[in-house]
């Protein structure tokens, strides 16, 4: 009996298992929390495993001023999908759960919001998606929940682990987390 190369076995396991991505789900109105869950159903419906996830932290919002804090909560996901078909899929979702932009962009209060932060090294630079996701290493309340599981993770044009970005950061912003 031959015996199956070990880079085909690699192989074979990651067509199988798929591609991981972090990604940070949050919002600042009433109802996040359950549409946080919605979105992770909606997800898991879809296709995609959620393999880890942080635990809720509170935030000041980030580049505007709001009325209330957000709450932010990253999740490891499985998935099969390209990154621009996870995009497309996390847009659908914050739409069916009732999300819309302002009309010419910007930051506003939100119900529900899912930034793809990295696809493992991946470097991904088009039209629509940026990964690693361009503002991550400037943001505090994406690096304290980043840094409760995957604070090893590396940025892939960073070249620093994510609890280096986050000893590092200028932002700051009060983060903490929700019991």
């Amino acid at each position: 009996m031959l015996a199956t190369p070990f880079y085909l076995l690699k192989k074979m396991r990651e067509i199988v298992t798929g591609q991981r991505f972090l990604l940070l789900l949050g919002g600042n109105e009433a109802e996040t929390g359950r549409l946080m869950e919605a979105a992770l159903d909606r997800l898991r419906l879809a296709g995609l495993r959620v393999l880890l996830s942080s635990s809720d932290y509170e935030s000041e919002a980030w580049g505007f001023e709001a009325d209330r804090p957000f709450l932010n909560r990253v999740v490891e996901v499985e998935t099969v999908l390209e990154p621009e078909a996870l995009l497309d899929l996390v847009l659908e979702v914050e739409s069916a759960l009732g999300r819309s932009r302002p009309a010419g962009g910007g930051y506003a209060s939100r119900g529900i919001d899912i930034d793809l932060l990295l696809g493992g090294m991946q470097v991904v630079q088009t039209e629509r998606l940026t990964l690693p996701h361009p503002r991550l290493h400037l943001r505090r309340f994406t690096l304290v929940p980043l840094c409760e599981h995957w604070s090893h993770w590396q940025h892939p044009l960073l070249h620093k682990s994510m609890g280096q970005l986050l000893e590092s950061c200028d932002d700051q912003g009060a983060v903490r987390p929700l019991s």
